[in-house]
């Protein structure tokens, strides 16, 4: 396994740990819209961590995709009683599910992924390029 394959784990962890961080201290410290379409963007970004977590060597343009999907997913479902009734229930639910549906942070979600893609797709063709340089013995 190569060294860069080995980091992405606890670095997706790290990354995950600071969306989140940022997202909390938005919330804390501004009110309006920087502070919902912030948190449309870092959910997005939140969830293509997770998905890179889950499968390290997905392309970046798939693991973007996919994060989005999952967004646009719980957004939708906003649209029937079943994420407000959980939300009521669970300040957890609240934060992982909302409790309404909004046009806006459908358009924010990949304003949060496309950074990140675009990241990824950089670090991935650099090291690819500088493990092409690397020597082979015979």
């Amino acid at each position: 396994m190569s060294f860069a394959v080995q980091w992405i784990r606890p670095l997706t962890v790290v990354s995950a740990a600071g969306f989140t961080g940022a997202a909390f201290a938005i919330r804390a410290t501004m009110d309006g819209p920087i502070e919902q379409y912030s948190g449309a963007a870092l959910s997005a970004a939140i969830v293509y961590t997770i998905v890179i977590f889950i499968w390290p060597l997905m392309s970046p343009l798939l693991a973007g995709g996919a994060a989005v999907v999952y967004c646009w997913l719980i957004e939708f479902a906003q649209l029937t009683p079943i994420p407000a009734a959980l939300s009521e229930r669970s300040s957890f639910a609240r934060l992982l599910l909302g409790a309404q549906f909004d046009t806006i942070d459908v358009a924010w979600y990949p304003v949060g992924a496309v950074p990140l893609v675009t990241a990824h797709w950089f670090l991935r063709a650099r090291t690819r390029s500088q493990t092409d340089l690397t020597p082979v013995e015979p």
